[in-house]
């Protein structure tokens, strides 16, 4: 996977801090215990000293080093055990000195026996993620500032009363995001302009991005033509990969992207990859199922029928605010 250098140094720069501060928290707590109950402390020396004891036979070749070895374990895990046992009985944890990384596998120092940790290639393609959104101009949007009143409260000609379809939506879309995991449904949005589309799903991004997932949220135009840069030597990067791997893809405005195989090609691979790992996504249109059947091929088609259709409803939104700004 190709590497931004921006994403490596911010997934460091995370770890680093992290670490930084178990061992702050570490000290501190080193600190209160040695002040309360100094033969706690005395313990921590004898086991420190050991280590001392060990590097001078090596270095000395001074006495059978497997015996010694074994006799340090020995009382190491002796004096371990006995301030265990001291901290339980004084009311703390047993593993009260002992430093809590958030992640134990490397001790957040990002690299186990030199190959990168799992937590640290997870940081990566967050910070990758944050980097390929951050030319994206939607603004995310909360669920509190949906507004049902500009949907008509009326029956329709097809028996339909658009804003009580909208607030069934509206409430699926929130629980969508509150019980997002890695087996929710793919949502495929169809309906007219302004109906609310980008607006719904840049509230599923915030409140996803707010509780720490990976959501990689852009026009399909915008990701299309970013792969291509990058296939092309324009730019650098792995867009393919990074959208393959986000906790959730959000596609918007499906059919505005230019016509062309190489897009056709990607946005089949970006589907597809997803569909394969079971991976949730989300893919707006403001096009018809006619209109998409003669733009895209089967193979698109069937997949994004595949999805969970959200329809939407009522009239553009922002004719009916214009409207209100000039009453």
């Amino acid at each position: 996977m190709e590497l931004s250098s921006n994403a490596y140094k911010s997934a460091k720069a995370e770890l680093d801090k992290r670490r930084a501060d178990a061992e702050d928290q570490h000290e501190k707590k080193r600190l209160e215990i040695a002040a309360k109950f100094p033969e706690i402390s005395r313990l921590e020396k004898s086991i420190l000293n050991t280590s001392f004891e060990l590097s001078k036979a090596i270095c000395t070749h001074n006495g059978n080093i497997s015996e010694i070895i074994d006799r340090l374990r020995t009382e190491n895990l002796s004096n371990q055990r006995k301030i265990e046992m001291m901290l339980v009985n004084f009311g703390y944890p047993s593993d009260y000195l002992k430093p809590k990384y958030t992640c134990e596998k490397c001790k957040d120092t990002g690299f186990v026996s030199g190959i990168r940790c799992d937590c640290l290639n997870r940081l990566i393609n967050k910070y990758q993620i944050v980097e390929i959104s951050k030319n994206c101009h939607i603004k995310l949007a909360d669920f509190s500032d949906f507004r049902l009143e500009y949907y008509p409260n009326t029956i329709d000609s097809t028996g339909i009363n658009p804003q009580e379809k909208m607030r069934v939506l509206k409430n699926y879309c929130i629980r969508y995001a509150e019980d997002f995991s890695d087996i929710s449904p793919s949502l495929f949005m169809l309906g007219k302009t302004g109906l609310g589309k980008t607006f719904l799903s840049s509230c599923i991004a915030k409140k996803l991005m707010l509780s720490g997932k990976n959501v990689a949220f852009d026009s399909v135009q915008n990701f299309l033509t970013k792969i291509q840069n990058e296939q092309f030597g324009r730019e650098s990067g792995n867009t393919v990969e990074i959208l393959t791997n986000a906790d959730l893809v959000i596609l918007d405005d499906l059919g505005s992207e230019f016509s062309s195989s190489v897009f056709q090609s990607a946005l089949y691979n970006i589907i597809n990859n997803r569909i394969n790992l079971e991976k949730p996504m989300i893919v707006s249109t403001n096009m018809s199922l006619t209109e998409l059947n003669e733009k895209y091929d089967d193979r698109i088609i069937s997949r994004l029928l595949s999805f969970e259709p959200l329809r939407f409803f009522g009239v553009d939104i922002r004719q009916v605010m214009l409207k209100l700004k000039h009453r």
